[in-house]
């Protein structure tokens, strides 16, 4: 038997993968390429109509089995239902991708309970949910990944985002506890922290030349990232690549967080 590279350490055939909130943005980038390095990818949001044309798209760009699936994922019921709905049509899923999330910005004095509910819910709840469901049955198997989407504001503050900050400084030490709890059994949990990407979450500030440009100077790279930089990032976390990295966070911010 010919001894496997570190290319091979790479790839995802056989493995099943669900993204929460894998229609657009950060969360269909990683959907592309998780499917392109081999595996088969679910895609699940609110809105079927949108999971199931993202679906199309990658399969017919990857050739991997995809499927598309509707839940509210702050619903314990919801992903419980969800749960045996992609297991029962899709199968058992070995990598879990939390990406789903919204940002309400505004002075903490201004916002409004529902606007923290909301974040707090999608953000940092809704990892939870998922992740109590799918983790277990991945021990269960002996092999599972676990990817919380993150963010600069896991670990640092801007104004006018409480409830942002607030979920994904939660999420990062959720990252952790889960990591601790099923180390033993095969189970990673790690976190993806991008900085500034041109998504559609970030469109009041894209819009904004001000706004733009007080980002960017924060950014020792001097500029955004651009969708696809993501896409390493989660290969690698995703794979047997990063088979000893549990409990981490892996910054995508252009050098924002190193100062």
């Amino acid at each position: 038997m010919s001894q496997k590279t570190v290319m091979d350490s790479f790839r995802l055939e056989g493995r099943r993968v669900l993204v929460t909130g894998g229609s657009k943005g950060l969360g269909r980038v990683i959907a592309g390429a998780l499917a392109e390095a081999g595996a088969d990818v679910a895609v699940v949001s609110r809105t079927l109509s949108e999971c199931q044309a993202a679906a199309q798209e990658i399969a017919a760009a990857t050739g991997r089995k995809t499927a598309a699936f509707a839940a509210d994922v702050t619903q314990a019921a919801e992903v419980e239902r969800l749960a045996a709905e992609v297991e029962e049509t899709f199968g058992p899923i070995d990598i879990l991708v939390n990406n789903a999330g919204i940002n309400v910005r505004g002075a903490s004095h201004e916002l409004a309970e529902s606007d923290w509910d909301a974040v707090i819910n999608i953000n940092l709840k809704a990892p939870f949910l998922c992740a109590r469901i799918f983790g277990p049955r991945m021990g269960a198997r002996g092999w599972g990944r676990v990817l919380n989407m993150g963010s600069i504001l896991s670990v640092i503050a801007l104004p006018g985002r409480a409830p942002y900050a607030s979920a994904k400084a939660g999420l990062l030490n959720l990252t952790r506890v889960l990591a601790l709890e099923w180390a033993g059994q095969g189970v990673t949990v790690n976190a993806l922290c991008p900085g500034p990407f041109a998504t559609e979450m970030n469109l009041p500030l894209l819009n904004d030349p001000e706004k733009y440009s007080a980002f960017v100077a924060k950014i020792p790279m001097g500029r955004w990232g651009e969708l696809h930089e993501v896409a390493g990032a989660a290969v690698f976390l995703a794979s047997d690549a990063a088979s000893f990295v549990t409990g981490s966070a892996l910054f995508i911010d252009g050098g924002w967080t190193a100062q």
